[in-house]
């Protein structure tokens, strides 16, 4: 509807400034607000508020203007009125909005889909964490928000590749090596020679017993068999990471999130780029040595100190292998990427950013883009859920999955904005009550199912487009269900731009809520054969646009509950 009615405002603009009533000849974007209040109509635009400085005139003569040259072309409005200080109020036809229900079944599976990404290229990514323990809980909120965005972007009509990072080098690897070795050697946390920093974690002892019994792992690309000697650090830290990554990638199949390319930091070193990059920042005038160390002076691209590269005890520090990475991406043809991390990573965007532009290699400033998300707090009977009996210091993702399941797990990190923090409460997540948000959605779509079932054992069938009346659909309720539905594709479109899984989440709870409020108030079975018709055929495209909302946050519509 909005798409319609930016259309026929552009040409009703055309027609003001061929006329000469209009005179500035601008077209400014046409956005289209729902207005707070239902007496102010369907859509409104400031459009006319817009071009009043230009024109040389008040807002509410551009309006008066634009709505004398305004045809409705479609037939789609009741009344088009001027308000407040020159906004232009869309009334629209009941009819215009119950004839977007045959859009909803014309396209069934694929209704909220477009072509707004024009199969441009896109890489999103996400959770990358590091191969030294179980995914935690601010993982797996990475992980459910990383995928729905891939997944909104795709449905949105993007070519999108699903990326993992591992950093598996530098010193946290090095301490994971050093755990699994002490265990090897029957040494424990409480041992003089534990290592410092050293990882105790249960999972450390399932690391250092696969080890020692010459165990073969596959892990995507590795395939590492266990040398099952305590004293070779390096096999057993070849081995650990190809262990962790396993079980990271099981989880994550757990959760239903794939990868379509796996990037591993060490390769980075293997192959030189690392080097190369450094090389070239030095060339670029960019860097400078102090301290015995070589800094890049990323104050000269908005950084509010310059930063480190290379220590005076040797080695890169960490930023350095991200510039090296992000490098590649570039050079891969990804002139847009996505990176969804923890808000902790928020102080190495200008890092990296700084790296990429001192390069001279032609990135823009932005790239890449960042989407952070805030912490997770696991709530159980009120109080806070602080460590895993395996983990040891933190709750783990298989945790949640296994205690509340798959949906709900998704559900609950995507329902708040990434940028504020989210409190998981497990009782809640665990209730069959519409309490629950994921079971309130989940129970609509099991209710409408099951009216279906109803209405299949008394003789009636959802219609076809071409025999249902829509006219008999006149109630409020009725109407307010098909207003909501309609406006899932621009729910998908804002979602998709703004990187916001949360949107959808939201929208879900309102489609459920007004169903139910429709079902409480209405019946769908009647004497009345041609009512019950149109109302399972609206039942039918509340259902379809639960169902394609719910796949996008990748949970599932369930027929029964």
């Amino acid at each position: 509807m909005k798409e319609l009615l930016r259309t026929l405002i552009s040409k009703g603009l055309a027609d003001c400034y061929a006329d000469g009533s209009l005179s500035s000849g601008q077209f400014p974007s046409i956005v289209m607000e729902t207005p707070a209040h239902a007496e102010h109509g369907d859509f409104a635009t400031n459009v006319a508020m817009l071009l009043a400085k230009a024109e040389k005139k008040a807002p509410r003569m551009v309006a008066d203007t634009l709505v004398r040259h305004f045809t409705d072309e479609a037939g789609i409005c009741e009344k088009v009125e001027i308000a407040g200080p020159g906004f232009i109020n869309f009334h629209l036809k009941d009819a215009a909005w119950r004839k977007s229900l045959l859009d909803i079944d014309r396209l069934a599976g694929d209704y909220g889909k477009s072509a707004v990404g024009g199969g441009r290229k896109i890489q999103v990514e996400f959770v990358s964490a590091n191969p030294t323990g179980p995914l935690h809980i601010g993982h797996g909120r990475g992980a459910a928000l990383g995928d729905t965005i891939c997944r909104l972007l795709a449905f949105s009509g993007w070519d999108v590749t699903r990326e993992f990072y591992y950093n598996d080098a530098g010193q946290q690897i090095a301490n994971l090596a050093l755990s699994v070795q002490a265990r090897c050697l029957g040494k424990g946390p409480e041992d003089p020679s534990w290592p410092t920093d050293g990882y105790q974690g249960e999972y450390i002892i399932d690391v250092a017993r696969a080890y020692m019994a010459g165990e073969k792992v596959d892990a995507d690309d590795q395939h590492v068999v266990a040398a099952g000697d305590p004293l070779d650090l390096e096999a057993i830290r070849r081995f650990a990471v190809a262990f962790l990554r396993r079980e990271q990638d099981q989880d994550l199949t757990a959760f239903d999130v794939h990868f379509n390319v796996y990037s591993l930091e060490s390769d980075l070193y293997k192959d030189g780029t690392v080097d190369m990059v450094v090389r070239r920042l030095v060339e670029s005038g960019h860097t400078f040595e102090q301290d015995d160390a070589l800094w890049l002076r990323t104050t000269s691209f908005g950084d509010d100190k310059d930063r480190v590269m290379r220590k005076s005890g040797g080695g890169y520090t960490y930023f350095v292998p991200d510039v090296a990475y992000h490098l590649r991406k570039w050079e891969r043809g990804f002139t847009r990427v996505v990176n969804e991390q923890g808000a902790d990573h928020h102080s190495t965007i200008t890092r990296v950013r700084a790296g990429l532009q001192a390069l001279g290699a032609g990135i823009p400033a932005g790239w890449p883009e960042y989407v952070l998300h805030q912490m997770v707090t696991v709530l159980r009977g009120g109080e806070e859920v602080k460590i895993s009996k395996r983990a040891g210091s933190y709750v783990t993702l298989r945790d949640l999955i296994d205690e509340v399941g798959r949906d709900a797990t998704r559900f609950f990190f995507v329902m708040r904005k990434p940028d504020s923090q989210l409190v998981f409460d497990i009782d809640l997540a665990k209730q069959k009550s519409l309490d629950n948000p994921v079971y309130y959605v989940q129970y609509a779509h099991a209710r409408i199912c099951s009216i279906f079932e109803n209405a299949a054992e008394k003789g009636f069938a959802v219609p076809d487009a071409g025999s249902v009346d829509l006219d008999r659909l006149t109630e409020p309720e009725e109407m307010a269900l098909i207003k909501a539905i309609a406006a899932f594709p621009e729910v998908v479109e804002g979602s998709a731009a703004n990187f916001e899984p949360h949107r959808v989440a939201n929208y879900l709870q309102e489609v459920a809520g007004l169903f139910h409020g429709f079902y409480n108030k209405n019946r769908v079975i009647t004497e009345d054969s041609q009512l019950t018709s149109a109302r399972l055929f609206l039942l039918q495209c509340v259902a379809l646009t639960l169902k394609n909302a719910l796949t996008l946050l990748g949970i599932s519509a369930p027929e029964k509950m």
